[in-house]
C-alpha cells in the first residue's frame, strides 16, 4: 500500500477530542461567560501572593523561597507515593499518559487493536457488573488451587475468565485440548462440579505428580499419554454418544494447545461445536501459533493494520512503549521482509512454533473473511485490573481491552480480595477469547 495511503489510514484511527478538550465544539465558552457576570472579578492567585510577600518587607523573599521549597518537596513525595498511582484520574488519556501510553484511548490510536467482526453484531450477555460479582466469588476459590506455582500455565486473569465463562454458559460437557499439570481441569471442575470433562493432552497430568503438585480429575475422560489423540482426529460422534450429548450447543471447548487457531476453528466447525475459548490469543507479531487476533488484524477492520515506515506515528509510539512493557514491540520487530507485518512478520506459526510457514497478505485477508462468515460472537477477556494495581509490566495495556478494575480503584481492588494474591499471578495475560461459531 502506498505510503500516503497508509498514513491516511493511521490518521483515521486517532480518537476524536474528548469533551472539554480543544476542538470539542461544545458551548463551554458561553457557560463560562455567563458565570463571569455573576461573580466578583478577582486578581490571579500568583499576583495576590506576590503583593502579600512584598508588604512583609525584607522577610518576604525569604518566606516566599521557603514556601516554594516546601511545596516542591511535598509534590515529590506525593508523586512517588503509592496513593498517587492508585488514586489516579478515571480519564483514560491522563492514566495512559502516566504509563507512557501517549494518550491512546479505546481505539488505541495508531497502534491499532482490531475487534473481530461477527456476522450479525451479536455480543455476550454478561456485563461489567457480572464480571465484578464473579471476581468477588472467584478469589477465595482461586486461593485453594492445588498448583500454587503454575509457571508456563494460566495465571489469575485467565483462570477467572475460564471459570466465569463456564459458570455463565453451564455446558453439559466440557472439552479441553492441552492440560499441562491439570490447573485448567481444576478450574473447569470448580465452575461445574458434576459436569463430565474430556481432556486431550500429549502428556498425562499424573506424570507431573512425581515432581510436584498436579491435578487429576476423577470425572474426566483422558486422551493423554499413550492414549493421546489430537483434537482433529477424535471421533467426536462416538464421544458425544458415550456421554449422552445430543445438543452440541451445550458443549464448551477450551483450547490451550498452542496450535493454529484457524485450524482448530475449522475442526470444531466440522464436528458441529459452537462454543470455543482460546487461552493464548496472541497479538500480531507475537506468539508461537496463528491466532484470531492476528487473523482479524486487517486494514478494513477498525483498529487493524500496521505501518512499517520508521518515521510513522506507530513507529514513534512503539519505540516509546518498549521502555514500559516487556512484550511491547518496536516496528522492526513487527515488520519482516518486504514490510510484511501480518501473522508474525509474514509467517503463520503452528504447533508450538515447530511449523513456521510464510503466508501472503492475500491469504491472510481471505482467512479474515472466512472467519467473519462463521463468527457469531467474539469477546476478549479484559485484564482483571490495571497495571498500577497488579504491578504487572509484561503485556502492553493499550493492546488490551479496558481492565475490569480500572487504575485508581484501589479500594475496589482491595475489597475484592485481590490484594491477597501475589503479583506474579497477574503476569500471564495473553488476550483470552470466547467465540461462538456456526456455518
Amino acid at each position: 500500500m502506498p505510503s500516503k495511503m497508509l498514513e491516511r489510514v493511521l490518521s483515521l484511527r486517532r480518537g476524536a477530542p474528548q469533551h472539554g478538550e480543544e476542538g470539542s465544539g461544545d458551548n463551554d465558552d458561553d457557560d463560562t461567560a455567563d458565570e463571569s457576570k455573576t461573580k466578583k472579578q478577582q486578581l490571579p492567585l500568583t499576583t495576590r501572593a506576590a503583593n502579600y510577600f512584598t508588604r512583609m518587607g525584607p522577610m518576604g523573599p525569604c518566606l516566599a523561597f521557603l514556601s516554594l521549597t516546601f511545596l516542591a518537596i511535598l509534590s515529590l513525595l506525593i508523586f512517588h507515593s503509592r496513593p498517587f498511582v492508585c488514586v489516579s484520574s478515571y480519564n483514560p488519556v491522563s492514566r495512559s499518559g502516566f504509563f507512557g501510553l501517549d494518550g491512546l484511548e479505546s481505539d488505541f490510536g495508531s497502534l491499532g487493536v482490531p475487534w473481530c467482526r461477527s456476522k450479525h453484531g451479536k455480543t455476550v450477555e454478561w456485563t461489567p457488573k457480572d464480571l465484578l460479582k464473579g471476581l468477588e466469588e472467584f478469589v477465595p476459590i482461586y486461593e485453594t488451587r492445588p498448583i500454587k506455582n503454575n509457571m508456563y500455565g494460566m495465571g489469575f486473569d485467565h483462570s477467572f475468565g475460564l471459570w466465569f465463562i463456564v459458570r455463565w454458559l453451564k455446558p453439559n460437557l466440557m472439552i479441553e485440548s492441552g492440560a499441562f499439570k491439570g490447573h485448567s481441569t481444576w478450574v473447569l471442575r470448580q465452575a461445574m462440579p458434576n459436569t463430565p470433562i474430556v481432556s486431550l493432552s500429549p502428556r498425562h497430568p499424573e506424570r507431573y505428580l512425581k515432581k510436584g503438585p498436579a491435578y487429576v480429575d476423577g470425572n474426566c475422560t483422558y486422551f493423554a499419554g499413550k492414549e493421546f489423540v489430537d483434537f482433529g482426529s477424535v471421533d467426536w460422534g462416538s464421544v458425544m454418544k458415550k456421554h449422552g450429548i445430543t445438543d452440541l450447543s451445550r458443549v464448551l471447548i477450551f483450547f490451550d494447545d498452542h496450535q493454529d487457531e484457524l485450524k482448530r476453528i475449522k475442526q470444531a466447525l466440522k464436528a458441529g461445536f459452537q462454543h470455543l475459548v482460546f487461552e493464548d490469543n496472541y497479538d500480531t507479531g507475537t506468539g508461537d501459533h496463528y491466532s484470531l487476533r492476528q487473523i482479524c488484524d486487517q486494514f478494513y477492520i477498525r483498529g487493524g493494520g500496521h505501518s512499517c515506515f520508521k518515521d510513522s506515528d506507530e513507529a514513534r509510539i512503539r519505540s516509546k512503549r518498549k521502555k514500559f512493557w516487556e512484550k511491547a514491540m518496536d516496528i522492526e520487530e513487527v515488520c519482516g521482509a518486504d514490510e510484511a507485518w501480518w501473522g508474525v512478520r509474514g509467517y503463520m506459526r503452528d504447533n508450538f512454533n515447530h511449523s513456521n510457514q510464510p503466508i501472503s497478505y492475500a491469504q491472510h485477508f481471505q482467512n479474515s473473511r472466512f472467519l467473519e462468515s462463521i463468527l457469531d460472537v467474539y469477546w476478549e477477556l479484559p485484564p482483571v485490573a490495571g497495571p498500577s494495581l497488579t504491578h504487572q509490566t509484561r503485556y502492553d495495556p493499550a493492546r488490551a481491552p479496558s481492565p475490569i478494575v480500572e487504575d485508581g480503584r484501589y479500594g475496589l481492588f482491595q475489597r475484592l480480595g485481590l490484594t491477597r494474591l501475589d503479583t506474579s499471578v497477574f503476569n500471564g495475560y495473553t488476550q483470552m477469547v470466547y467465540l461462538q461459531i456456526s456455518k
